[in-house]
């Protein structure tokens, strides 16, 4: 335990016990969290592995912890994309894997810590959290406190956002999760929409798992164009895609990619994933315990009770839109996911400014159930430490 006299004590992760206290901190900070979902330790040392992940190839990152009275409180990752930076014309600096306890103090601590070590880069901005782009997971959960986060979204406790707002932060754009049952392919007025489309010359196809490799060479050329236009796109280079697409392949199921094709070229795709989040509940961080594995034994039993689908992406070339192209795709992961047994879908995130799609999932009869949000803050102007 510590005193209010204790001063904050912040380091570089550098030894393997700082790494193992850095992966592990969420884990005795949010274990009184029941709605919290424990990431799998071995992705956790995945994400922080310079000499392996792909983002690292062309970005960097510095680990920080913040000790109190000898006691972890509080951690970040500070993150340089240079390719971000490259592509928005930006001086972005990012953090991520932040978590901390509700001490204004120690978190000025791990902010103090990551402005400093991004503007010796020359950055100007401090924006997050994002771990370690907006590819991967990212945002601060700032309603919907009462609901378990979708696979591979964030959930933090309800005193993250008043750490932000007190560390002088303030919003750079919020994202939504929606809900909707998966009913909406029953829906007469859409199937007359979808009826018309076919007339137009589109059709969609499910993802052929078969030629995975070629299919995600395909879905790469879709995301980059229906995407570079958002805010916070960050452009995956081949290898980082591809990781990607290899982490997401033991979660597909037939059916829950899909392809849409106007006159036979590629035009959009979208990619459901069955929500593992209790599965991952159950395996409690970790798959192995001394080599015997309890965890993915007690993640394969959860996994048979899932009744939820995440809608991960979905997206349609920019020369394509206005054609109702991504309620095509909505309307056939809909019907695929009520044929497998899901009677519920969450498509997370969506940008709260992009107006079409919104207006579509609207259209769908879906309703907003958890809100995100990324922050920004100079970096040449860092807010005294909290005494």
């Amino acid at each position: 335990m510590h005193n209010s006299s204790d001063p904050y004590d912040v380091a570089v992760v550098r030894t393997r016990a700082d790494r193992s206290a850095f992966i592990g901190f969420p884990h005795v900070l949010h274990r009184h969290e029941p709605l919290w979902v424990p990431p799998l330790r071995s992705e956790q040392r995945k994400l922080m592995d310079r000499g392996s992940h792909p983002f690292y190839e062309f970005g960097r990152a510095e680990f920080f912890l913040v000790r109190r009275g000898g006691r972890v409180v509080g951690r970040i990752a500070a993150v340089d994309n240079p390719n971000h930076n490259l592509f928005h014309g930006t001086k972005d600096g990012f953090f991520g894997l932040f978590d901390c306890v509700d001490d204004p103090g120690a978190a000025e601590a791990l902010f103090t810590a990551a402005a400093s070590w991004l503007r010796e880069r020359g950055l100007v901005t401090l924006l997050g959290p994002v771990s370690p782009s907006t590819n991967y997971e990212c945002g601060l959960l700032t309603e919907g406190f009462d609901l378990r986060p979708a696979v591979q979204m964030p959930y933090n406790p309800p005193h993250y956002p008043g750490l932000m707002s007190g560390c002088g932060f303030t919003t750079a754009t919020d994202m939504l999760a929606w809900e909707l049952p998966t009913t909406v392919h029953e829906d007469s007025k859409l199937l007359r929409l979808l009826r018309s489309g076919s007339d137009r010359g589109i059709r969609v196809r499910p993802l052929n798992l078969r030629n995975f490799a070629a299919e995600s060479d395909v879905v790469k050329e879709i995301y980059n164009s229906a995407w570079e236009r958002n805010w916070g796109f960050s452009p995956m280079t081949d290898r980082e895609f591809h990781a990607l697409a290899q982490q997401l392949r033991p979660l597909l199921r037939p059916g829950l990619g899909v392809v849409a094709e106007v006159r036979g070229e590629p035009a959009g795709f979208a990619l459901a994933v069955p929500d593992f989040a209790p599965a991952l509940a159950a395996a409690n961080g970790r798959l192995h315990t001394w080599g015997i594995p309890l965890g993915l034994l007690r993640l394969l039993h959860a996994s048979r009770r899932l009744d939820r689908v995440r809608a991960v992406v979905l997206g349609v070339r920019e020369e394509c839109r206005g054609r109702g192209i991504e309620l095509f795709l909505g309307m056939e992961l809909s019907r695929v996911a009520q044929r497998l047994g899901y009677p519920v879908m969450e498509a997370s995130w969506m940008l709260a400014d992009n107006h079409r799609a919104n207006r579509t999932m609207k259209l769908a009869g879906a309703r907003v159930i958890k809100k995100y949000r990324i922050y920004q803050r100079p970096l040449e102007s860092p807010v005294p430490s909290p005494e």
